[in-house]
């Protein structure tokens, strides 16, 4: 993997046009989830690389562990139980986490500017000391990922290790998964891996595995391979068609341009007022009236 750069494609709620003038590679990750075991391991690298360690849980009765994403964990597995007639019993894991959307809903509904960005290669990142701890980017997340930190009101979530990538090195789950299951590379490069994977699965009899790439979002750069892609909602409610909510897209995309004309519109207005009848005066008879009540006032 070469070095990346990290010219930004997009900063929230900022109109600050992006730099043009490099070409940089789009970056993916690609889960193989017919590979994992759900070891864990990508868990424990992601806390080690980035320095967190969250709160020791309890068991639930389930290998979920912990049972959510958090501020502290940016990446858990996702166990989940399917029986059907044709298969029987089958186990599904998934590596839940941050899908990284071509078209982020996170940074749509930010309000902060800088606090969540979109680099060039696909990651999409964010800038804590530019955020607010409003959580509109959880209203905006159709995959209901990023985290508010009960200590400091901030919001986090996974950064694709965004600093390992500028260096050239893959992100910390991918070099510590022991079955290969996890991919880093050049998206296109991931989708070809993808490919010959799937007619693997399907000449095994996986008539509907596919890759999870989904469009509604205008693509992800962490993708999956699904044994049963027609059905991404046995793997722990993974969103078969996920879409930015209507009322985001209606605030960034109708509501605030014409939000910005009714506030130039009372601001010409405003101006055209003054011009025209200049500034408000006090007549004579007015200030009278009130010397005389203040006399009054004292006299009491």
């Amino acid at each position: 993997m070469p070095l990346q750069s990290l010219d930004i494609a997009a900063r929230s709620a900022t109109t600050t046009p992006p730099p043009g003038i490099r070409k940089t590679l789009e970056v993916a990750k690609l889960i193989d989830v017919t590979k994992c075991i759900g070891c864990k391991a990508c868990q424990v690298a992601c806390m080690q690389w980035n320095d967190i360690r969250d709160e020791v849980g309890e068991n639930h009765g389930t290998y979920d562990n912990p049972r959510d994403l958090t501020a502290k964990s940016w990446t858990v597995m996702r166990y989940s139980e399917v029986e059907s007639q044709e298969r029987g019993l089958e186990w599904l894991i998934r590596k839940d986490g941050c899908m990284h959307c071509e078209d982020p809903g996170c940074l749509k509904a930010c309000p902060s500017p800088g606090a969540i960005i979109k680099y060039a290669n696909g990651i999409v990142d964010m800038q804590q000391e530019n955020c607010i701890g409003c959580g509109y980017c959880i209203t905006g997340c159709p995959f209901n990922v990023p985290r508010i930190s009960e200590k400091d009101n901030k919001a986090y979530k996974c950064t694709l290790c965004s600093d390992r990538v500028a260096v050239g090195l893959e992100p910390a789950c991918v070099k510590v998964c022991p079955t290969g299951c996890i991919s880093f590379g050049s998206k296109e490069d991931m989708k070809d891996i993808a490919e010959e994977r799937v007619v693997e699965l399907k000449e095994r009899g996986y008539g509907n595995a596919g890759l999870y790439d989904p469009q509604g979002v205008g693509g992800t750069h962490v993708m999956y391979v699904l044994h049963h892609a027609d059905k991404p909602e046995l793997y722990n409610n993974l969103p078969p068609d996920p879409a930015i909510s209507p009322m985001v897209s209606l605030w960034k995309g109708v509501t605030k341009p014409l939000a910005t004309l009714g506030l130039a519109a009372v601001a010409i207005g405003s101006l055209f007022h003054y011009v025209t009848k200049g500034p408000n005066e006090v007549s004579k008879e007015t200030e009278k009236e009130v010397e005389k009540e203040l006399e009054e006032e004292g006299k009491q």
